[in-house]
């Protein structure tokens, strides 16, 4: 890929690296949060970039990106969210957006989803219905489908309802990796 790919929104990474490595790859800009020590300015710089040009919250596959993000979410409302699955963001110690390929970084921002507060599209019986407080294996195949990251059962459970995902989006989806 050349470094033509230019990403219109604001991405919010977590350290210098991260920025390095995108920039390495993609036209873009980025604001750092310098660790999960988010403090009220990048917030203020956050909001501000995202009436402007709009955000990608793109953090660590980890706790403290997923704390980041949480933090980012509930404050700053509509910001897109990319995620990237923890094996194609790793070396034998570490974890991070900084240690992927290009080829997943832009996979990753391709499929961005942003979430909605609004009322539930999927109760949380459809949900234990779908074998996805049980089944790790089947919420992890879920959450690849749906670009929403691994996370533990009542995270998903927010993130679907948050794109507003219903028992049969997923049903059906299930149904044609089935096959």
């Amino acid at each position: 890929m050349e470094k033509n790919k230019k990403i219109k929104e604001i991405i919010v990474v977590e350290g210098k690296n991260d920025t390095n490595t995108l920039q390495s790859y993609f036209q873009c800009d980025t604001i750092e949060t310098g660790g999960d020590q988010i403090n009220e300015i990048t917030l203020q710089r956050i909001e501000q970039a995202q009436k402007r040009r709009g955000i990608i919250v793109f953090t660590d596959p980890d706790s403290p990106g997923e704390h980041i993000r949480r933090q980012i979410n509930e404050r700053v409302p509509g910001c897109k969210n990319a995620f990237i699955q923890k094996e194609k963001a790793k070396t034998e110690k570490k974890v991070g957006v900084e240690h992927a390929c290009e080829k997943d970084l832009w996979d990753s921002l391709s499929h961005c989803v942003t979430f909605s507060n609004e009322e539930e599209s999927l109760s949380f019986e459809e949900f234990i219905e779908l074998g996805l407080i049980r089944d790790k294996a089947r919420r992890y195949k879920v959450c690849e489908i749906f670009h929403i990251g691994p996370c533990n059962g009542k995270t998903c459970f927010k993130r679907l309802n948050g794109m507003k995902i219903s028992k049969k989006e997923i049903e059906d989806k299930l149904h044609d990796c089935d096959n």
